[in-house]
């Protein structure tokens, strides 16, 4: 073996417990980065194109939109903290006086974010623009007085496939897309990352009043999808 060629280790940065298992940081030099949950990698620095187009599709259009309010002060609100490249992402293409909330359920996460991984995303919790709040998003969502958002992205770790196929689901079921709708300001952008397509969860998302296009992030190998949905008149 040629000196130098061994694979690095990865060294365990933190553990926390939850619900489904323990949930660690792993690092790997001094710019390799990995979250796990129960043995599972979640998200890693090293692929967060999907993470980013999230962000940078669903707020392109806030520039150019009718109502000035929107276009100086957007309103979004982010369901899912991660290692912050949403956030990165969102807040290098929105104006000076957005407003940004970032719901997420594990306060570890946060200092995570706010500690060995701040230098990944120049610092994105820093930005004065963004507020922190602690919880589910699918709560915010539904206590949510009608139109507090311009703009709602949720990467969240686990998007719709067959396994949120429920009529109930919390996040992609019909109803919780219409509470979502209900959140929107008119002309509003729901944003959701997902693993892959799944061709029933479009077809929900477009009839609680969403036109919606998907995005394919990635080239090669197995890619990410991003729904984007653009806040219509509910049918009937």
């Amino acid at each position: 073996m040629v000196p130098g060629t061994m694979t690095r280790p990865w060294e365990n940065v933190a553990t926390v417990p939850t619900a489904e298992g323990a949930l660690e940081l792993r690092r790997r030099g001094d710019d390799e980065f990995l979250i796990v949950i129960s043995g599972r990698v979640l998200m890693t620095n090293a692929n967060r194109r999907s993470e980013q187009a999230l962000a940078t599709l669903a707020c392109a259009a806030l520039g150019r939109h009718r109502d000035p309010r929107v276009r100086r002060e957007p309103r979004v609100l982010i369901g899912g903290l991660g290692m912050g490249y949403t956030l990165r992402a969102a807040l290098d293409v929105l104006p000076p006086g957005a407003q940004v909330e970032v719901s997420e359920l594990n306060p570890a996460v946060v200092d995570w974010c706010r500690g060995p991984l701040a230098a990944l995303t120049n610092d994105a919790l820093g930005d004065a623009r963004v507020r922190i709040a602690l919880g589910d998003v699918a709560q915010r969502i539904r206590s949510a007085p009608p139109g507090s958002y311009d703009v709602i992205l949720l990467d969240l770790y686990e998007g719709p496939y067959d396994a949120t196929q429920r009529r109930e689901d919390p996040f992609f079921g019909h109803k919780a897309l219409l509470r979502t709708h209900k959140a929107l300001a008119a002309g509003g952008s729901l944003a959701i990352w997902a693993e892959d397509y799944d061709a029933a969860f479009a077809r929900r998302f477009a009839t609680a009043g969403f036109a919606v296009s998907t995005h394919r992030s990635g080239h090669g190998g197995r890619t990410h999808v991003v729904y984007v949905g653009v806040r219509t008149a509910l049918p009937g």
